[in-house]
């Protein structure tokens, strides 16, 4: 009877929080599914406080009022250039209402300079071909071509292209729409950064009704989650020089064909010519024939997704195979045919039992083979401790490195990196457990990558609650870094599925990294002058960003964590060397602690669930 009435208040406050009752019911039903009542406090935490009162966001922060509009209509009048941007829009048979509401969001955008290519795949409509025939007589930016067979999405897409006159692509469906201000802010882009080759934005679902919601507010170009999931996507615009040196779209791909040419142009550029606009500038139709609403709409755009990427590691000549997982794509690289003997270098202090189980775990579970256990002992001066090390020493792959005097444990993991004997080392904690036998295997096909620093791996706290599913900058009371999804259920996906997909981070968590062992020293290692007791892994990693070495996170690396998680309240005290840390943080990394490449400016700092910000960290317009 309890657990009923708890179900019932949990129901009621969804009711009271949130519109599209029937819709949220069954959200709150699939929530306790699959994560039971642990799940169902997590998401009443992002609900309850109206963080995510996604309407009442649009209605504060992404409404185009009379004067915002004039303001950008000024804007556009004072741009030197105007280059011409070419929408790109294959049709065939859409509803003709939400055709015309797709043509009218073009015909209304602020920005004056586009044009409107649409091929129609030989829709039988005669209503769709009327309507397309009439705007295109009526306006002159509009050019429609007419297919006389259907070739399906790739091939409407390449005769749409043919239309193409203006210097950029957006790429853009028959049935969704643009806010007035898209194309003003894509201008805005290209005039600030004139290496630009593609861009995107962040992108809402529109209903049947017109009601907006499921907004999904990206980082900035990260070429790691791309390969997880398409999150260029909407709105997409591409240069047009580049779109036709890689040959446009590739017929077989439909369903992915958006995501295969944006790869394809990717492998031509730098990273650096990729811009992302933190601000919706497109409308996905939500109804039962859209990929908006679900990946089973289109089945056989799984099936491409999985051919893009395969194709993308066959060109690039990476040792990897792409899986689809339901909610994105699973990247498997693979070992080298010899694998590298890796260093597990593991600090401890008189924590004889949880020592032994961490020890123990690794040894009974880990699939890998080729690794030795360094156990980095801060002089222990514990009797079940020192016996314990003492069998140690005689396990076969482990060794341990007695120091005399107490070192902070920064220090303690540089001596054994410079002990470690492998070319690859991994930093772990005395309290993490192996659940997962291939959990290092996992964590050193990714630190083999070209360009890799450190890797981190998802860590779950003893009662199925997600720990760490890597690190983000600025969140937490003291603005320098907090942990992506702390305290999620450890069954969800969490935000855009960022909690499950292998994807750049500025930091991981030093509780388990792993590294080439030359790319640790290359830095200098970990900095024990100046951070003592917090902080030094998000320092080590942003240094290693700073010699052009990203950080990656991966969740299929999934270990327990058996330390137990404290996080403080800005209302607690501070202790005199973490104030200290913190002062050094902010005055070392300074702005770049407030604006994480792999946050959004449109998520809030103060939590660690992306709820949305209130208001967004955005340059008034």
């Amino acid at each position: 009877m309890k657990s009923v009435s708890r179900l019932f208040d949990f129901l009621l406050t969804v009711l009271w929080t949130s519109p599209g009752v029937g819709g949220r019911i069954q959200r709150a039903w699939r929530i306790f599914r699959k994560a039971g009542w642990r799940g169902i406090q997590w998401e009443l935490g992002r609900r309850i406080t109206g963080y995510n009162d996604y309407t009442r966001w649009v209605r504060d922060y992404d409404t185009l009022t009379p004067e915002i509009r004039s303001r950008l209509a000024q804007r556009v009048a004072s741009m030197s250039n105007l280059p011409l941007i070419s929408i790109v829009m294959p049709s065939y048979n859409p509803n003709p209402v939400w055709l015309r509401e797709a043509i009218e969001s073009v015909r209304e955008q602020i920005y004056p300079n586009w044009e409107l290519c649409i091929a129609d795949d030989a829709s039988p409509s005669a209503e769709v071909r009327a309507i397309l025939k009439a705007y295109s007589e009526s306006d002159p930016r509009i050019k429609v071509v007419f297919r006389a067979q259907n070739g399906h999405i790739s091939a409407a897409s390449n005769s749409a292209l043919t239309l193409v006159s203006g210097s950029w692509v957006a790429l853009m469906d028959h049935d969704d729409l643009l806010p007035a201000h898209a194309l003003f802010w894509v201008a805005d882009c290209i005039a600030s950064h004139p290496d630009v080759r593609l861009i995107y934005s962040d992108e809402d679902k529109v209903d049947e009704a017109g009601n907006r919601s499921g907004p999904y507010f990206k980082c900035d170009w990260n070429a790691d989650l791309f390969r997880s999931q398409n999150m260029f996507s909407h709105l997409g615009v591409l240069s047009t020089d580049l779109v036709r040196e890689v040959g446009g779209f590739r017929l077989g791909l439909e369903g992915s064909q958006d995501w295969d040419l944006v790869i394809r142009c990717m492998e031509r550029i730098e990273p650096t010519q990729v811009r992302h606009i933190p601000k919706v500038l497109y409308h996905w139709r939500v109804h039962a024939e859209s990929t908006a609403k679900s990946m089973d709409a289109k089945p056989y755009a799984v099936v491409a997704g999985e051919r893009a990427l395969n194709e993308h590691f066959e060109r690039t000549q990476t040792r990897a195979k792409a899986e689809h997982i339901g909610f994105g794509y699973r990247v498997h690289y693979a070992l080298p045919d010899t694998v590298p003997l890796v260093s597990l270098v593991i600090p401890t202090r008189n924590s004889k039992a949880s020592l032994r189980r961490c020890v123990n775990s690794i040894t009974a579970k880990t699939a890998y083979a080729r690794y030795e256990v360094l156990v980095v002992d801060n002089a222990s001066d514990d009797a079940e401790t020192l016996a314990y090390l003492e069998t140690a020493i005689h396990t076969p792959n482990v060794r341990v490195l007695r120091q005399a005097q107490v070192h902070d444990e920064a220090t303690l993991r540089n001596l054994g990196v410079e002990a470690a004997q492998g070319e690859v080392v991994a930093l772990v904690d005395d309290s993490i457990e192996v659940i997962a036998p291939e959990w290092l295997s996992e964590m050193v096909s990714l630190a083999l990558q070209p360009g890799v620093g450190a890797v981190g791996a998802r860590l779950l706290q003893r009662n199925g609650m997600l720990k760490h599913a890597g690190i983000i900058l600025g969140l937490g009371p003291d603005g320098v870094a907090g942990c992506s999804h702390r305290s999620m259920p450890g069954a969800r996906q969490g935000y855009g599925g960022r909690a499950a997909l292998i994807q750049s981070l500025s930091a991981v968590s030093l509780a388990c990294l792993v590294i080439r062992r030359e790319s640790y020293l290359q830095i200098g290692g970990l900095d024990a002058n100046h951070l003592k007791e917090v902080f030094a892994d998000v320092d080590f990693c942003l240094r290693l960003g700073e010699v052009g070495l990203r950080t990656l996170w991966t969740p299929y690396a999934e270990l327990l964590d058996h330390k137990s998680s404290h996080v403080r309240k800005a209302a607690e005290p501070v202790s005199g060397q973490l104030l200290q840390d913190v002062n050094y943080m902010k005055q070392r990394w300074g702005d770049l602690l407030q604006n994480d490449p792999a946050y959004s400016p449109n998520l809030m700092l103060a939590r660690e669930d992306f709820s949305y910000a209130w208001p967004p960290r955005l340059p008034p317009v």
